[in-house]
């Protein structure tokens, strides 16, 4: 099954028209035609199934003629992680958490990022492209890039940790992990987070983790901790 994701559809939706891009992807790539049948989703749970009434290479048109909803997560997975000095390695983060399972995802910028400017309609891009290919009707939400002192303020209704490199009382991030459990965690740049910004976390009543006895990249990290909550609530 191939899936498209069409934000604008909605539950009473009885008739849309694809972009021009997609008209020219379904019409002259896929060589679909009149009557053939295609999955859509609007991203927020609902999965359409469609035929084709128009199969204009510029506008086609498509009705819809069923529509169920995907079950939710018995949980929400929000990753707060420093952009990479590389951007391609965020984007392959990206890329596998929604392919693994990710409801939200904050860049922060911390005292030792390297990368401070991000590209939203790109990460957005990718965000979609993985939501398809994984066949999933839930788009991460992707939320501007925050200073981190900022991020630590807000109020979460989640379980809360900090995952770090330095020498102090940490525990196993798969120790702390229950089922069905919101959960937030925080994933550093390079270098690690910095001892402030350390304490700042624990003072606001993040659990300081490790994710194993070697030290991973940024990227790594952040795809451990995704698929360490996957398979808690298995």
């Amino acid at each position: 099954m191939q899936l498209f994701y069409n934000p604008e559809i909605i539950e009473n939706t009885a008739q849309f028209t694809f972009t021009k891009e997609e008209s020219r992807h379904i019409i002259k790539v896929l060589r679909k035609n009149t009557g053939d049948t295609l999955h859509i989703t609007n991203g927020n749970g609902w999965l359409f199934t469609a035929k084709i009434t128009i199969p204009n290479i510029n506008k086609c048109v498509a009705t819809v003629v069923s529509k169920t909803q995907q079950p939710q997560r018995n949980y929400h997975l929000h990753l707060a992680v420093a952009p990479t000095k590389m951007n391609d390695r965020y984007e392959w983060f990206l890329e596998k958490a929604t392919e693994i399972g990710i409801d939200s995802i904050t860049p922060i910028i911390c005292d030792h990022s390297e990368r401070k400017v991000i590209k939203p309609e790109r990460y957005e891009k990718i965000l979609q492209s993985a939501m398809k290919q994984s066949l999933s009707c839930y788009l991460p939400k992707l939320n501007e890039a925050i200073p981190f002192k900022n991020f630590i303020k807000q109020e979460f209704k989640s379980d809360l940790f900090i995952a770090h490199c330095e020498q102090t009382d940490r525990k196993s991030l798969k120790q702390l992990l229950k089922p069905e459990k919101d959960i937030t965690i925080l994933i550093g740049p390079e270098g690690d987070f910095s001892v402030k910004e350390i304490e700042q976390a624990l003072q606001n009543k993040f659990k300081p983790v490790t994710l194993g006895n070697t030290r991973l990249r940024t990227e790594t990290a952040a795809i451990v901790a995704c698929h360490s909550v996957a398979f808690t609530n298995e």
